[in-house]
């Protein structure tokens, strides 16, 4: 039997795994797991992100009034997070395979260093033949440095494990050209590259148990596959949907997202998940804006530079605004906005931005 895939990335989202009264639903994990270990048996290196952790605690104990939204989702994280892995545990062992609990949070991400260490906690995982079972640690992350969902964090996981596609396991079939719930809606199979239509027909309505909706998935998957990373959006409630997606064999009713050929360098692929990390901001002209959009392989020099909105140091990560106020991309600063001025008038100047640590948007 041959795969298309021989490294995956799995996100499964909240509303698969748990039912409608927030319980897990032990039935629909045991069948995930069942996938997986058909998959790791056949050389496939599998790394799942999995939600439900919340969904799980609530259903272990319901917080006293005086519990505030913050401290409920972390009270239920933390007793969900217990359930949940010592379910995947149990079912891998049924296997004879071994799983490894990863909780991580969006400020693990934030510098190179950290970045590199979560990077080497994975491979060391994935070359002993264990299965890495990755969320987010909800009981320490607070709103403002969370991540917006665990798609994002699947895109990031994906992205630093060099995965060759990016599966999303959701409770819908995929990206629809209007609202699904609309009678002539229909699903888009195939959404190329430079495709960016069906974005408009998306609500942002998010999920029951969830934080992500489709504006989400779609936002990502667009970034994952211009960074060479095929991602497929399919309804996790349906059988063998991983086998089936692995294997060829047509699945109708799901979005696949086509990637680039040419796939991101690893500091790139930093940087485009690190937006929320951006110190700085420097706003740029139409001369280093156009060369900057060129296919051509540019740096940032300072002549192209009109005004410097946030001051940052050496190593920062700074946002790269042309003169309307739209995002270009990000880059790794070589030195602090102070040197910024001094370099604009040097004769031979010193890019602020090299293009080995410049991340364009597309």
């Amino acid at each position: 039997m041959g795969f298309r895939y021989s490294k995956i990335t799995v996100k499964v989202g909240s509303n698969v795994l748990a039912k409608a009264d927030g319980t897990l639903n032990v039935a629909r994990i045991a069948h995930l797991v069942d996938q997986i270990a058909f998959l790791h048996k056949n050389g496939i290196e599998v790394i799942l992100v999995s939600s439900g952790a919340v969904a799980a605690g609530r259903a272990v104990l319901e917080p006293s009034k005086k519990t505030d939204a913050v401290s409920k989702r972390q009270l239920w994280a933390a007793l969900g997070q217990v359930k949940l892995i010592s379910r995947y545990s149990d079912f891998f062992n049924e296997h004879g395979l071994t799983c490894a609990q990863v909780l991580t949070t969006k400020e693990n991400f934030s510098s190179r260093a950290h970045y590199l260490n979560m990077k080497n906690c994975m491979t060391t995982l994935l070359e002993n033949r264990v299965i890495p079972i990755v969320n987010e640690n909800d009981t320490i992350s607070v709103t403002e440095l969370m991540f917006t969902d665990n798609d994002e964090l699947s895109g990031l996981i994906a992205s630093m494990v060099d995965s060759e596609t990016l599966i999303i396991l959701s409770n819908v079939n995929g990206v629809y050209n209007a609202d699904p719930k609309e009678e002539d809606a229909e699903l888009i199979p195939k959404i190329g590259l430079n495709e960016k239509e069906p974005e408009n027909a998306i609500s942002a309505n998010h999920s029951q148990f969830g934080r992500g909706g489709m504006l989400t998935k779609f936002r990502l998957a667009k970034k994952l596959a211009n960074d060479g990373i095929g991602v497929h959006l399919a309804n996790g409630f349906k059988e063998n949907i991983l086998i089936d997606l692995l294997t060829g064999k047509e699945v109708s009713g799901h979005t696949y997202f086509e990637p680039s050929p040419k796939p991101a360098s690893g500091v790139k692929k930093w940087i485009a998940y690190s937006d929320g990390f951006a110190k700085g901001r420097v706003v740029v002209n139409q001369g280093a804006t156009d060369a900057l959009k060129s296919d051509k392989a540019v740096s940032l020099l300072p002549v192209g530079i009109v005004k410097i909105e946030n001051e940052f140091k050496k190593g920062d990560l700074i946002r790269i605004i042309d003169e309307s106020g739209n995002t270009l991309g990000l880059g790794k600063a070589q030195y602090g906005s102070e040197k910024v001025g001094v370099e604009k008038r040097s004769e031979k100047q010193k890019a602020l931005v090299h293009y080995d640590y410049l991340y364009m948007e597309k």
